[in-house]
């Protein structure tokens, strides 16, 4: 496909899910997606498996507090979700993680961390994907065997493993 002006660039997928997720984050307080993409970064990767910041809380303006010649933003308190056995660990090294986020950062945006026991698991973890009789799957795979359209083929195929899976959840939960 080509423009008046040359071919068409694709867009960066950073700025794609930056335009789709950016107002989810800007309402828990972070001003980009950048800090969960550094979080292993920051913190290392064998940190960063079992806690995700959560969010970021800053503090109230004052109302009349002066002009905004030399005064600095004040600095927020970063909730982070760990998991239980590493929150002494990660409650330890706060001050160094603090240290990281602003020198990532390059000024003082984060003063606090709050911890907020949860849990989170290992990065790129799936859940675990639906229970399926082996007969049941053959059912499904070959009542879609004759669409010609792979597409169609693919989605009626994951439509039909939901149908057959789901009675099967319903019985584990009894």
């Amino acid at each position: 496909m080509t423009r008046r002006n040359g071919p068409a660039r694709p867009k960066p997928l950073a700025d794609l899910i930056e335009e789709c997720i950016g107002p989810a984050f800007a309402a828990q307080g972070f001003a980009s997606t950048d800090i969960l993409s550094a979080w292993p970064e920051i913190v290392g990767d064998r940190l960063a498996r079992y806690c995700r910041p959560a969010k970021l809380e800053w503090p109230r303006r004052r109302r009349g507090g002066g002009g905004e010649g030399g005064d600095r933003p004040e600095s927020g308190t970063l909730i982070v979700r760990v998991e239980g056995v590493f929150a002494i660990e990660l409650q330890h090294l706060a001050p160094v993680v603090i240290q990281r986020i602003n020198a990532h950062y390059g000024w003082a945006c984060v003063g606090k961390i709050v911890l907020k026991q949860d849990r989170v698991g290992p990065r790129g973890a799936a859940p675990p994907g639906p229970r399926i009789d082996p007969v049941r799957r053959g059912e499904v795979a070959q009542a879609v065997s004759a669409i010609a359209d792979d597409n169609l083929r693919s989605a009626l195929d994951r439509l039909g493993i939901a149908a057959v899976a789901t009675p099967d959840r319903a019985k584990e939960r009894r």
